[in-house]
């Protein structure tokens, strides 16, 4: 039988009585022996939590009896409060003499019923469960009474859940099995019982109170203070976190986790136990950069390498092999368990080991553990993109981190600041083939957003090759031998001294040539001038000209990197990303690089210099002041004369900095520090300019700062003050330190980027989210359409225009490309 639908409908008590195996009357859970009562909210007929008992009801046995429910009839009617603002609706739009619908809207305010012409009073919610009628409390009773008379044709039209209206207030109460809300055995013996057992236990205490009562002709207010605990006991059963009411608590004081906590939020069941679960096979660890090993690798702690397993089928060819492992227990690496052909388990030990040996055949698995080169995944939360998952190598490590290489930390968005990861081990051939062909790092260098490499070079990787390229650098024969040995390459006939350039060259392919522009090329430069090195010339391999830089090996822009793949593959882009990476850190390790709070000190001219532009621009600002104070400010096209003056304020202030950067430029000695921004390694000459001459205007919202005090931005300014210091100019640098009020306005603007990058990261990785939830039916069908799960076509073509981005120049489509497949 398949199932076509799924219908999810309001139950009438008549059906919860039909699905339900006994009534539940009594408070009470055990008897004095310690067995469930019957009649009790434990009763043994709802099933077993016990190894070892049968189920009352079915004679099944704990593994295989699902549960069955039961029911508590209650005395007194009591709103369900999870459909409490749909009641309410309701009871808007019916009359409240006739039951017959008056209106389709319940925002309208009908006065009379245009069946009967009774007065119509406004109804209010009182959350979470009361309705006013007036000024008269209705009660549930009379909620009911009112549902009930709506006729089946008014039903109909209103649509309740394929249910009638009278069942949103419920009369018969079902009880979950004894297996949604199982007890536990604590060590000293006692049992402790489910939070929802607890509610349950509350409902029937009341409710056989309020029978009770009402039995013996108690007082009305008696019987309506039963009725409103009631009425509590049942809606917290439901939600926990009610507004208006106080949240039911265990004894402890804690908060009752009932029925609406278990399913919402991160840790309810759809986000916790169905959307994302604890898995076998996995490990979680800080990671720490590891710049010699592949980018295809990830070094994995010995401890766990020791505690996760492959699973390894035994045969003729691999039997020897088998046992090896064996009699290794218990040194790394060993067989931790064997699977006997009829699917029995058992650990392997060193007292075993031996009796083992002699058992283990050919059909027998194995479970060893992790060794090197073995296929991982390797995954950093949030998973927002293709390459949040891929597969590497093992390299088992000593450490007690898993470490990677840093040119792989962009795609994962990955640093070193305490972040952590996940491994995961595939557990069958296929999926191992799957993971090496499909997810291996060097698979994925190509960014599908933008067409070009999102794996490169990155930090002291460029630093190094820029610092080896640079100029006519160069190095020993020794020192040269020793650092290309060491990314894996031989040259035994090098001279004395050995060029950089010749260096790098080695780590090419033999027939490459290319050229274009590096990272400090300026428009007005000509090709000729190669002795500026801002243009990049290499023939058949050989670097003749250009320092490289970020422009040729870094990330998003490696224009090295995006040749050598396109033109020679993956697996040579790869090789090329872990030889230069290496040879650049390398070089760094021979030569030394560092840097002091010395390194971004100023000659005394070039402060002169920046203090006089400081001066000038402060000038500036005042005169522009003094020209609006007269009324002859210059207003520009779709601004008041105020915000004209401080656009023009702004534009003078931000040519204060620029002017800075230029006088820094020239003078700024060659260091580590414009090294690495010149190269595009880290940072750029605007963080110099601010670390050595200025700061220069704090933004906030893209303008000065203008809120705090009324007309002025801090206490110690005068009212209507509009000088640069009054509303954020910082003159300072950070080397000199800031006065206490720029360090305040400093401050204000860094505020706004540290929220605008929390509020950014959740907003994106919701959207994220939600677009993944949208689109994880889509597949490429084998007939090149993209298709639903249910066969539906949603593209005749993929992306509309058939091109891969993670396979396009750039996103752009590469028609000698396609037309020398077609061809082959």
């Amino acid at each position: 039988m398949q199932i076509k639908s799924i219908d999810f409908n309001l139950l009438s008590p008549q059906m919860i009585k039909k699905i339900a195996v006994v009534e539940l009357t009594k408070a009470d859970l055990y008897d004095n022996d310690g067995f469930p009562l019957e009649g009790g909210i434990m009763d043994p007929r709802l099933g077993v939590i016990d190894p070892g008992l049968r189920c009352r009801t079915c004679g099944l046995t704990m593994d295989a009896c699902m549960g069955h429910f039961g029911y508590i009839e209650l005395i007194r009617p009591v709103v369900h409060v999870l459909y409490a603002k749909l009641i309410y609706k309701l009871l808007k739009i019916i009359c409240s003499s006739c039951s017959k619908l008056i209106s389709t809207s319940a925002t309208t305010q009908i006065k009379k019923c245009p069946h009967c012409s009774a007065e119509q009073l406004p109804i209010k919610f009182e959350k979470p469960y009361g309705f006013l009628e007036g000024e008269t409390q209705l009660t549930n009773l009379q909620v009911r009474e009112r549902f009930e008379k709506i006729s089946d044709e008014d039903v109909k039209l209103l649509g309740i859940m394929g249910g009638r209206p009278e069942w949103l207030l419920i009369t018969v109460f079902p009880v979950p099995p004894v297996l949604v809300r199982p007890s536990i055995t604590l060590e000293t013996g006692e049992r402790s019982e489910d939070d929802l057992t607890h509610k349950l236990v509350d409902i029937v205490r009341i409710n056989q109170r309020l029978r009770d009562n009402i039995s013996i002709g108690a007082p009305d207010f008696i019987i309506g203070d039963l009725w409103e605990l009631l009425q509590y006991h049942v809606a917290t059963y439901f939600d926990n976190e009610l507004s208006g009411i106080p949240a039911a608590r265990h004894r402890s004081g804690r908060p009752l986790k009932t029925l609406a906590d278990r399913l919402k939020s991160k840790e309810g069941r759809f986000r916790h136990n169905l959307a994302g679960k604890r898995v076998n096979f996995s490990a979680r660890s800080v990671i720490s950069p590891e710049p010699s090993i592949s980018i295809n690798e990830v070094g994995v702690p010995l401890i766990i390498a020791k505690e996760l397993t492959v699973p390894v089928v035994v045969h003729e060819k691999n039997i020897d092999y088998v046992k090896s492992l064996i009699l290794n227990v218990p040194h790394w690496p060993c067989v931790n368990y064997i699977i006997r052909p009829d699917g029995k388990k058992k650990k392997v030990t060193a007292e075993n080991k031996e009796e083992i040996l002699q058992e283990v055949g050919v059909g027998y698995t194995i479970e060893r553990q992790m060794q090197n080169g073995d296929i991982v995944l390797f995954n950093r939360q949030p998973s927002l993109h293709r390459m949040s998952i891929m597969a590497h190598k093992v390299r088992v490590t000593p450490w007690r981190t898993m470490t990677l290489n840093p040119a792989v930390c962009p795609p994962y968005n990955a640093d070193f600041d305490g972040d952590e990861m996940n491994i995961h081990v595939p557990q069958t051939e296929e999926a191992r083939a799957e993971a090496k062909m499909l997810m291996l790092v060097e698979k994925h260098i190509r960014s599908p957003r933008f067409g070009g490499p999102i794996i490169g070079c990155v930090k002291d990787h460029i630093s190094g090759l820029y610092s080896l390229t640079r100029k006519e650098n160069s190095v020993s024969a020794k020192n040269a031998f020793n650092m290309l040995a060491n990314i894996g390459i031989i040259q035994e006939d090098l001279k004395d001294k050995v060029r950089g350039k010749d260096i790098f060259s080695a780590t090419m392919p033999k027939d490459l040539s290319v050229e274009f522009k590096t990272k400090a090329w300026k428009d007005p430069c000509k090709k000729e001038e190669c002795e500026r090195d801002d243009y990049m010339v290499i023939r058949n391999g050989k670097l003749i000209a250009g320092s490289v830089d970020s422009k040729a090996v870094g990330k998003e822009s490696g224009k090295l990197i995006d040749i050598i793949e396109r033109l020679y593959g993956s697996e040579e882009a790869a090789k090329f990303i872990d030889r230069t990476a290496a040879l650049g850190i390398k070089y760094l390790d021979l030569v030394g690089f560092s840097l002091s709070i010395d390194d971004f000190g100023l000659s005394d001219e070039a402060n002169q210099k920046i203090k006089a532009v400081i001066e000038k621009g402060e000038a500036d600002v005042e005169r522009l002041i003094q020209i609006h104070k007269e009324g002859k400010i210059e207003v520009l096209a779709g601004m008041s004369a105020e915000k004209s003056l401080e656009a023009n304020i702004l534009k003078v202030l931000s040519k204060v900095s620029e002017d800075a950067g230029r006088i820094i430029e020239p003078s700024f000695r060659e260091n580590a520090v414009l090294t690495m921004a010149t190269s595009g390694a880290v940072g750029s000459m605007t963080h110099i300019t601010q670390l050595s001459g200025l700061v220069g205007q704090a933004r906030i919202l893209g303008e000065r700062a203008q809120r705090g005090y009324t007309g002025r931005t801090l206490a110690h300014f005068a009212v209507g003050d509009l000088s640069p210091l009054a509303h954020g100019f910082i003159k300072n640098s950070f080397r000199s330190g800031l006065h206490p009020f720029e360090f305040f306005f400093d401050a204000m603007s860094g505020r706004e980027s540290l929220m605008d990058k929390g509020l950014r990261t959740r907003h994106s990785g919701y959207l994220e989210r939600r677009l993944m939830n949208a689109l994880q039916d889509l597949k490429l069908g084998y007939d090149g359409t993209i298709r639903d799960n249910r066969g539906i076509i949603i593209q005749f073509v993929p992306g509309e225009d058939f091109i891969d981005p993670a396979k396009a120049d750039w996103g752009k489509l590469d028609l000698r490309a396609i037309v020398q497949t077609v061809v082959k």
